[in-house]
């Protein structure tokens, strides 16, 4: 019997990086045409979703995993117990200029 999170694989993150102590947290999606397309920062700096991706790997971002969809990687929130900070319950705006 293979083990689950929720409704997913318990497999399904790929890396679960370790955040520096200076990490930041995800505070808003970017969405394009209703899909994720980058990342609000705590500090303020927006990240294209490519370049989420890749400062999580390198600890920058806090709380959250890489999990790959046919071949995409993409951020997912560590389960912890909260739902309020979930990227799928996070704010979302509508930003140009993202890719």
């Amino acid at each position: 019997m293979s083990q689950r999170i929720g409704n997913l694989p318990a497999n399904i993150n790929i890396m679960n990086p370790v955040p520096n102590k200076d990490a930041k947290t995800i505070m808003k999606l970017i969405r394009t045409n209703g899909k994720i397309s980058g990342y609000q920062l705590s500090d303020g700096t927006v990240l294209s979703k490519t370049d989420g991706v890749a400062l999580a790997k390198q600890g920058g971002i806090r709380g959250v995993a890489i999990a790959s969809r046919n071949g995409s990687e993409y951020l997912r929130s560590i389960p912890d117990g909260k739902e309020s900070n979930n990227l799928g319950d996070l704010p979302s705006t509508g930003l140009r200029g993202l890719s």
